[in-house]
């Protein structure tokens, strides 16, 4: 039942009703962040001298419109051994005083094969020319795949002040936890209809989850390489520990790798990851592939 406070002759009631608003008065920053993706790295390098540059597409940050420069020989001769970036305005907020700079921020992080920033090749540029990296170390950091890379620009902007609606939903709709029923079917076994032998041990899962997650266990299943059309199957599998088969499971059903709850667990979970990433190859895995990598 809803309480009230009586204040100055009037009542606050607690939760408000359905019919009630909220708003608020709100200063500081917004944040956002732009992904340039270099393709044909090599071809940029040979045909852009330093001084000479390419941009990217507009995007929007603060409801500013702002762009990226890239220099793949440098901005001048002082940095004509690096690749050089820029965080450029093309045009302000609507309602922004023109006498008014736009203050803002750019953070440029070159960023790995699973598209997260690299720490050692995150830094903070302000909006000034930046020679980001030098182009031997890119060439020999790892992260030029495919003669291509990927530069991430975080960017911050300072507001002026803004009111937004802050009146809370009539529903409140819980965050999405398929991945908790997927892993706690796994764990209790209910419902499973086939049952793999690994290095002495039986392990039940349940062969349309596997088979929607892994094109290798579809073949294996339901394909020519089918073992049975009984009710529950029976796989040998041969050349894995059943600790790495079961985080491999762990992985199809809840799209998480197992965590490591103490710390003596986690010089083993590298030898784990070692040899689920050679699960993961042999079982068509591609993005525990990557996480394996990483």
């Amino acid at each position: 039942m809803p309480s009230s406070a009586a204040t100055g002759g009037s009542e606050l009631v607690w939760p408000p009703p359905p019919y009630s608003s909220a708003s608020a008065i709100v200063g500081g920053t917004v944040t956002g962040h732009h992904i340039l993706q270099i393709d044909g790295y090599s071809y940029t390098k040979e045909k852009l001298p330093h001084g000479k540059l390419k941009y990217s597409r507009m995007f929007n940050v603060g409801d500013h419109q702002w762009h990226l420069r890239y220099y793949p020989n440098g901005q001048g001769s002082a940095n004509a051994d690096y690749i050089s970036v820029y965080l450029g305005l093309d045009a302000a907020a609507a309602g922004h005083a023109k006498e008014q700079p736009v203050k803002a921020r750019a953070t440029f992080s070159l960023l790995d094969r699973a598209g997260k920033p690299v720490p050692s090749y995150t830094l903070d540029a302000g909006m000034h020319d930046f020679a980001f990296i030098k182009r031997e170390l890119l060439e020999k950091s790892g992260h030029v795949r495919d003669d291509g890379f990927a530069i991430r620009c975080d960017v911050t902007v300072v507001v002026e002040f803004r009111t937004e609606d802050r009146t809370p939903p009539l529903v409140e709709v819980p965050p999405p936890d398929l991945h908790r029923h997927l892993g706690g079917l796994l764990e209790s076994g209910d419902g499973a209809d086939v049952t793999f032998h690994v290095a002495g041990e039986e392990v039940p899962a349940h062969r349309y989850i596997l088979a929607a997650r892994s094109p290798v266990f579809k073949a294996e299943l339901f394909g020519q390489m089918k073992e049975s059309s009984s009710s529950n199957t029976i796989v040998k599998v041969d050349d894995m520990e059943a600790e790495v088969f079961r985080a491999l499971l762990a992985f199809i059903y809840t799209d998480a790798l197992p965590e490591t709850k103490t710390k003596a667990n986690q010089e083993d979970e590298l030898v784990i990851a070692q040899h689920l990433l050679v699960a993961a190859d042999r079982y068509g895995m591609e993005r525990l592939k990557l996480l394996c990598e990483e």
